[in-house]
């Protein structure tokens, strides 16, 4: 993953009740994450996770008006999806083994290693990305496979219908060469007497390229074109 640019399709929610790590956790995920929710106490934190609803929760076993498995619980009550990870200044084996039960990604023993915590986030990124029927690209695009759209962060990028129908061949055979012919056929799939034009698809992949990051559809000469993911 390119670390240059932010994630800006997951979200995340810290709960910590020390004001100085909360602010350094903050700003270390903030070079990483367009979105960055934060709370002082369980209670606040629960409120805010109703209202924007984070993919991911980083929280303190021990805050004030509502502890973190407390927090948790509740939660998991209507919700078993949201990647829940908890944090303690010691190991706690009865909280633990209490914690275990909620259905919690990891219990990580304070002091945390930034680096640990950078790649356990990461590796849930790629997990909800894979479940969501996303394909990411660079600089924030991504194509919804059950929507057949294109997106940058969350806006919709704008294609017509043989763009789509295009893109959609190339997105289902990722970093696979498909040719000329078979994108033609493809898009005239009903019209099987038409005669087949090789200018009219690279007019067409021209165009589809302007609306993707560089580099993503590449000519494989003589032969057709490849869509590569990030």
């Amino acid at each position: 993953m390119d670390d240059s640019i932010k994630i800006s399709d997951i979200s995340i929610l810290i709960a910590e009740d020390e004001k100085k790590l909360l602010h350094s956790m903050v700003e270390y995920l903030q070079l990483f994450f367009e979105h960055v929710y934060t709370a002082e106490d369980g209670l606040s934190a629960y409120k805010t996770y109703k209202k924007e609803k984070p993919d991911i929760i980083i929280a303190d076993i021990h805050m004030p008006h509502l502890d973190g498995l407390s927090m948790i619980e509740k939660i998991r009550k209507q919700d078993k999806e949201t990647k829940i990870i908890i944090t303690s200044a010691h190991s706690d084996k009865e909280k633990l083994l209490q914690a275990i039960e909620l259905h919690l990604v990891k219990y990580l023993v304070k002091p945390v290693q930034s680096d640990k915590l950078k790649e356990l986030l990461l590796s849930l990124v790629d997990d909800l990305r894979k479940n969501n029927h996303c394909i990411y690209l660079q600089e924030g695009f991504y194509w919804d496979t059950n929507r057949k759209k294109l997106f940058q962060n969350e806006n919709e990028i704008n294609l017509k219908p043989k763009e789509q129908k295009v893109l959609e061949l190339l997105f289902s055979c990722m970093n696979q060469t498909i040719s000329s012919i078979d994108i033609y056929n493809h898009l005239y799939e009903d019209q099987p007497e038409r005669d087949f034009s090789s200018n009219a698809i690279t007019s067409l992949i021209k165009r589809i390229r302007q609306k993707l990051p560089k580099e993503t559809i590449k000519s494989n000469y003589g032969i057709g074109y490849v869509l590569h993911s990030k």
